[in-house]
């Protein structure tokens, strides 16, 4: 399938009810409106292509975009595309996701995180949070510098409140990725999150809430996955 042929697919399988969900999240037009699910029937059929990955990410559509990823070579994508990625990402679902996952997956994954969390731009500074929760999530133990990790910790405990709407979010998704996927922090983590305490972030027309750092740290250790290692980031 090439990028024209994908695209006429996403129109037919686009619904303005989805589209209408997607956008109170935060999607931005152009897009179809396509299923994740229907997306993954695509990615199926294609597996990774890289060069395919890179065009569908330049439509600008979000449908496209989130295939994008779906598709993409981690071992193939280069560090200026990446960086592309995270300065054009339309929504939060690309950003926070698209964008993180591909980033942690690929070689580039620490330093894009640690330069990307230091960006003004909300979007960029979100994906950085996020990259690095995907990196915690499929990164062996052996291989995070757990004083790295500490230091980022404190910077979400002290900053937290203070800072951008999503990255807010972000950073508290950090928290519970410490405390869930790296079992040699998750006593900090719990701290971390009891100092933190609600996390109040606006989520426009969505019934869609924060989740309690320590609740659902907790929650992870009552079903015995604490530590349990996904084997990609993106899904």
């Amino acid at each position: 399938m090439n990028t024209a042929e994908i695209m006429k697919e996403l129109e037919s399988m686009g619904s303005e009810g989805v589209k209408k969900i997607f956008i109170n999240h935060g999607a931005k037009e152009p897009l179809f409106g396509v299923k994740v699910g229907d997306l993954k029937k695509i990615q199926k059929k294609i597996k990774k292509n890289n060069s395919l990955s890179l065009e569908l990410y330049k439509t600008g559509n979000a449908d496209a975009m989130y295939l994008a990823g779906l598709i993409a070579d981690e071992k193939e994508i280069q560090k200026k595309d990446l960086q592309s990625w995270v300065k054009t990402a339309a929504s939060p679902m690309i950003s926070e996701c698209t964008v993180a996952w591909i980033a942690a997956e690929s070689k580039y994954g620490w330093e894009l995180a640690k330069e990307w969390i230091d960006s003004p731009k909300e979007s960029i500074a979100s994906s950085g949070w996020s990259t690095f929760s995907s990196l915690l999530s499929i990164t062996t133990d052996e291989q995070i510098d757990s004083q790295e990790i500490l230091k980022l910790l404190k910077r979400v405990e002290s900053t937290i409140h203070k800072s951008q709407n999503r990255v807010k979010y972000c950073m508290n998704g950090f928290v519970i990725a410490v405390g869930g996927f790296y079992p040699k922090l998750t006593e900090e983590a719990l701290k971390v999150s009891q100092k933190i305490g609600t996390v109040n972030v606006m989520t426009g027309k969505t019934a869609c809430k924060v989740p309690d750092a320590e609740e659902y740290i907790l929650k992870m250790k009552k079903m015995g996955r604490l530590g349990k290692k996904k084997k990609e980031a993106r899904c």
